[in-house]
């Protein structure tokens, strides 16, 4: 694709927009960029575009400049249906996603994965299986580096690993994974898609540039998931846990109380779990097709058993973060859907005390009420959809409002005792009140510190 002396416009200055706007500048293109945050949100890095000579426009989107670019870069975080980009469409103007742009520079092979939940664990577990086995690998897409990054970089890895959302799938046209891993789909933002179908079909698009060269990984106990493998003209590769699903698969990734076995072909390859640092069902699933992935890829079976010994997971993912009088605090800020939460509380057994609460996703936060009933003695709940989950679980749990994440934690504190779990697991976005999961789950970290 060339760029040089072409109209681009760039819509959305998050990190992939950044860094999107950073090579076509580079590439020589006339480029220009809208968010609609004003200058004064966007302090940090507006001056290193502006030395590239990148046009800012910013506090609106204003319909003309949509319809005069040439190409338009579209940002994760925007919707791809708003209506400036709905009208520069029918001017004929291409529209990419980010991943999609980046996606046309590269020619190395790609490992993509996706996910309602669990994906950035997986991802970097890939990485790390890969880098395990002797290869140059860059980990990137959703999680950390954009993929334009790479691009940008001058690329040169073995293999490319991608985290991939479903927004970014939303605009994926000729993307193509050599090996996709589709791990799970619940309901999740809902808020953005007209339905739960909508969201299952940009999950699934994640298959649809494959061959039959190529390799799918799917999670054989979803049947949204199981329905799609039935199309896929890759290779399918499932994984599963033993005595779940009646007859097994020939091959695929069977899954034990303490042990993964791989069918692949030839003999089984039987990975130990037992010393794994990751631990719960979900991560022996995310580890199953961590695995299969690395295979398909070129992993060697000695790289994928010591990642799986070493892999410690990574932060807001069912983190502890400290003990204080006898009670664990931990932190899954990361567990923005009701089916995270549910993973959550199912790899905890003791008595547990939940903050929940941020912004409404579009969600029905009901499906938690056996667990609650189970293992959960105080629900604290906070943010812009308190009053929501207070009315659908305040039934099944003792319910406290907290007007911040110091108060949350007080009352929490106050709640437990010896022996029990304090857990932030949100079930919602973070936006009413902080900029990101992390930035959540790090106020957690500080407010649990001061309880010291």
């Amino acid at each position: 694709m060339e760029l040089a002396e072409k109209n681009i416009l760039v819509v959305g200055l998050g990190k992939s927009g950044r860094a999107a706007a950073r090579f076509a500048a580079r590439q020589k293109a006339r480029v220009t960029v809208t968010d609609l945050n004003a200058a004064e949100h966007l302090t940090d890095f507006l001056p290193g575009l502006e030395d590239q000579g990148v046009r800012l426009v910013l506090g609106a989107h204003p319909v003309d400049i949509f319809k005069q670019a040439e190409l338009i870069v579209v940002s994760p975080g925007v919707p791809h249906t708003i209506a400036p980009l709905a009208q520069a469409r029918q001017a004929g103007v291409s529209i990419l996603g980010e991943l999609e742009f980046a996606a046309r520079f590269v020619h190395d092979p790609v490992v993509a994965i996706t996910g309602t939940n669990g994906k950035t664990t997986t991802t970097a577990l890939v990485g790390a299986m890969l880098e395990h086995s002797g290869k140059q690998v860059f980990v990137g897409g959703n999680i950390g580096n954009p993929l334009i990054d790479y691009v940008d970089g001058g690329g040169g890895a073995d293999l490319v690993v991608l985290e991939v959302s479903s927004f970014q799938l939303d605009t994926a046209s000729t993307f193509h994974a050599n090996v996709a891993v589709l791990l799970n789909i619940s309901a999740d933002h809902l808020d953005r898609y007209d339905d739960f179908d909508a969201y299952v079909r940009a999950k699934g698009r994640i298959f649809k540039n494959q061959a039959e060269a190529d390799t799918a990984v799917i999670n054989r106990m979803d049947p949204q998931i199981k329905k799609m493998a039935a199309a896929c003209r890759a290779r399918v590769w499932p994984f599963f846990h033993t005595g779940r699903n009646g007859n097994l698969p020939a091959k695929g990734a069977e899954i034990g109380p303490d042990r993964v076995v791989l069918r692949t072909g030839g003999d089984p390859l039987v990975l130990n779990l037992a010393a794994a640092p990751l631990t719960g069902a979900h991560n022996r699933e995310n580890i199953a097709a961590a695995a299969l992935a690395a295979l398909a890829a070129g992993g060697t079976a000695g790289g994928i058993q010591r990642a799986i010994g070493q892999f410690h997971g990574l932060a807001h993912r069912l983190e502890t973060v400290a003990t204080v009088n006898g009670v664990r605090y931990v932190n899954d800020s990361k567990g923005t859907n009701v089916d995270a939460v549910s993973r959550a509380l199912e790899s905890l057994s003791q008595p547990t005390v939940l903050i929940m609460g941020g912004r409404d996703k579009g969600g029905d936060y009901t499906p938690l009420k056996p667990q609650l009933v189970k293992t959960v003695k105080r629900l604290v709940v906070m943010g812009e959809a308190a009053a929501a989950i207070a009315a659908q679980l305040g039934a099944v749990a003792p319910v406290q409002h907290a007007a911040d994440m110091a108060q949350a934690v007080r009352l929490a504190a106050a709640a437990a005792d010896p022996g029990d779990v304090v857990l932030l697991s949100p079930a919602c976005s973070s936006f009413d009140m902080y900029a990101n999961y992390a930035q959540r789950g790090e106020d957690f970290c500080k407010q649990v510190g001061a309880l010291k």
